[in-house]
């Protein structure tokens, strides 16, 4: 059975008025909006509500669904415990899940949560539809560090998931938009009003694939956390016409919130999102000059031949003595019309030679970011290339060790790490560089980390 219908939500506490006392009334539109959606979500009587939130248990490398049989949560963080929540989940449509992503090669499973109890994310769309409709079971899916493509592509696993079994279902993708509005008090940037209004365009049109044209600088400087939730949402009805309502859009308090609902329709061979080549909206420079040294070079002729012919390029006779002696960590980054095309790199040396880690790095990532779509023979003339050689990390005591144009930057926390090359256009401070480099390893504000510190010799 296909899915009967999503929703976007946000989830501020402060909406459930036992936490706002008073202060939910400033964002009056969306609590109608949240009531209407909710009577819908009744008349629908599903059997399961699968959430999506951003506050879950989250791993940079996987996608997290909640194990057991059920779980429990109240508002006792926001000075309301006595508004609590029992849920159970529904264990066969989340097997299902996992399952079909095994099949897709889609990191997906149960590991177990250090804290088992309902995120904010889940508990604030649930309050309000709970005053109209209570005879559901869940599934609790958490974003992951991993890129917007790969949500999308989660999102299709779940649909197919659906399809197997006789289940009716609901999605709720859980997320605010920008925090970063006039008023806020993490400080306002432009970004936050232009990301909500391409993300409340896209939702009242339903133009999902335009979400793959959201650029990464955009969605970091607007501050967001909505944005994965809904890529997933779009991966649900990959290939489908959807009729798409924004139902509400308000910021009072400095964060966006939108209410959309999201209906499938029939089946459109132009809505394959990944199947249509993309390139992220960004600045772009309209230049054409190319002056390459040996390592760009190199780059360039790795991916180029391997495009071309199905191979990977021998180490070619002639190059440069340094390129075959030093080992090194090694970055390449492509570079479309002066947009990211894709970027990948090795911490440190994985391969006999600097020539080896460009050519396998290049190669990486023209075809194998998951971030971007791979890169075409007709695109191989308009790219340029940025070649980052890395020195040995080093651990440092603390922020005052690192200079955000001499050095990069390495967190770790247990298993996440995390990696930001230095002298970055738009990354100004160490403390944004830091975060940053958190962001991508999923390592949450408050988590202590180690830090590294390295230079570059960089190719561009």
């Amino acid at each position: 059975m296909p899915i009967l219908k999503a929703y976007v939500f946000p989830h501020p506490p402060l909406a459930v008025p036992a936490v706002g006392g008073g202060e939910e009334r400033k964002i009056a539109t969306t609590l109608a909006s949240f009531d209407r959606a909710a009577r819908e979500i009744a008349d629908l009587a599903p059997d399961t509500i699968i959430f999506i939130t951003p506050h879950g248990t989250m791993y940079q490398d996987y996608f997290h669904i909640s194990p057991g049989i059920g779980a429990v949560g109240d508002f006792s963080r926001f000075n309301a415990p006595q508004i609590d929540f029992e849920v159970d989940y529904d264990t066969v449509l989340a097997d299902r899940i996992v399952m079909d992503c095994e099949l897709d090669e889609i990191p997906a499973g149960f590991l177990e949560d250090a804290d088992t109890s309902l995120d904010h994310g889940v508990m604030v769309p649930m309050w309000f539809i709970n005053q109209h409709y209570r005879d559901y079971r869940i599934i609790r899916i958490s974003q992951a560090g991993l890129s917007p493509v790969d949500h999308y592509r989660f999102g299709q696993a779940i649909a197919h998931a659906i399809g197997k079994l006789d289940r009716s279902v609901v999605l709720v993708a859980s997320g605010d938009l920008s925090h970063k509005l006039p008023g806020s008090h993490y400080g306002s940037d432009p970004a936050g009003e232009k990301f909500d209004a391409t993300i409340t365009d896209i939702l009242e049109s339903g133009d999902f694939c335009s979400l793959l044209q959201v650029s990464d600088d955009l969605r970091r400087d607007a501050a967001e956390c909505g944005f994965n939730s809904i890529m997933l949402l779009a991966g649900v009805f990959d290939g489908l016409i959807v009729d798409s309502s924004l139902y509400s859009y308000e910021g009072p308090f400095g964060v966006g919130y939108a209410i959309a609902a999201i209906t499938p329709g029939a089946p459109d061979e132009e809505r394959k999102c990944l199947n249509l080549s993309v390139t992220p909206v960004g600045k772009g420079t309209g230049e054409d000059i190319r002056i390459e040294d040996a390592y760009q070079s190199l780059a360039r002729r790795s991916l180029e031949y391997t495009v071309t012919y199905g191979k990977t390029l021998p180490i070619p006779e002639r190059i440069d003595a340094e390129l075959l002696v030093n080992k090194a960590g090694v970055f390449v980054s492509l570079h479309k019309k002066g947009e990211l095309r894709g970027c990948i790199g090795t911490i440190g040396p994985t391969t006999d030679n600097v020539a080896s880690e460009i050519i396998q790095n290049a190669v990486s990532a023209g075809l194998s970011d998951t971030r971007f779509s791979p890169v075409t023979a007709a695109e191989l003339g308009d790219l340029t290339y940025k070649v980052d050689v890395l020195s040995e990390p080093e651990l440092i005591d603390g922020p005052e060790d690192l200079d955000v144009k001499r050095y990069g930057v390495i967190v770790s926390n247990r298993w996440r790490r995390g990696l930001l090359l230095p002298n970055l256009e738009g990354v100004d401070t160490v403390e944004e560089q830091i975060e940053i480099a958190r962001q991508k390893a999923g390592i949450p504000d408050d988590a202590p980390v180690a830090l590294e510190r390295f230079e570059v010799i960089r190719h561009e």
